[in-house]
């Protein structure tokens, strides 16, 4: 239950969500160029197709999320790729809800911008760097940032919850339950792949 269906959320909270999405998709298709393009579509299809696996849990269902993996190979354009992700999923599969696309491209796409930030901060990566010089941090710091990033979503959607009404708490103690083995799963993938990549194909590791 990532993915917040309509009918559930305070009005407020759905129309923050609009304004900080559009304010950040702004920003991000700002800063992007021709030569993103291919990585961005193979980024989101593969966050696109993560999601759609899911494991019922009562009122919710755990899938995987993979946007700290999205935001160490994206850096900012990780935004716009939840964005579409979770339209397609909308309007495909009607995973999630579509009032609620704002607040859940919040939700997901915030904390892999953060995970972006750790993952730069950490291994001191810029156009500059040589890559091979920072492999071992590049793993370290990609775990940290994919295992972050599902913690971060978790504590944005049971905030959001348990604000909205005392009657979601338990919802939400069992979405953030439920999730757990997410973050372990995806601190390793996220890990596994960055020094991959960074073995293999260097240029395809966020520097800027």
């Amino acid at each position: 239950m990532v993915h917040i269906s309509d009918g559930i959320l305070a009005p407020w909270l759905l129309g923050s969500g609009w304004v900080i999405t559009v304010a950040i998709l702004a920003y991000a298709l700002s800063k992007m160029k021709i030569d993103d393009v291919p990585k961005l579509s193979v980024i989101t299809a593969a966050v696109f197709v993560a999601s759609l696996i899911h494991i019922q849990f009562g009122p919710t269902s755990v899938h995987f999320i993979l946007n700290g993996f999205a935001g160490v190979m994206l850096g900012v354009l990780a935004y716009p790729c939840i964005f579409i992700a979770l339209t397609m999923q909308f309007f495909l599969f009607q995973h999630g809800g579509l009032t609620t696309i704002g607040i859940n491209t919040v939700n997901i796409g915030v904390p892999a911008l953060v995970s972006y930030l750790i993952f730069r901060t950490g291994t001191g990566l810029s156009i500059r760097t040589k890559v091979g010089n920072t492999k071992h941090r590049m793993v370290l710091f990609g775990a940290i940032g994919g295992g972050l990033a599902v913690m971060l979503s978790l504590a944005f959607v049971a905030v959001e919850l348990i604000t909205t009404g005392e009657q979601f708490l338990e919802t939400a103690v069992l979405v953030v339950g439920t999730h757990i083995p997410i973050i372990a799963v995806e601190a390793i993938f996220t890990g596994v792949i960055v020094g991959f990549f960074a073995t293999v194909a260097p240029d395809l590791i966020h520097k800027r």
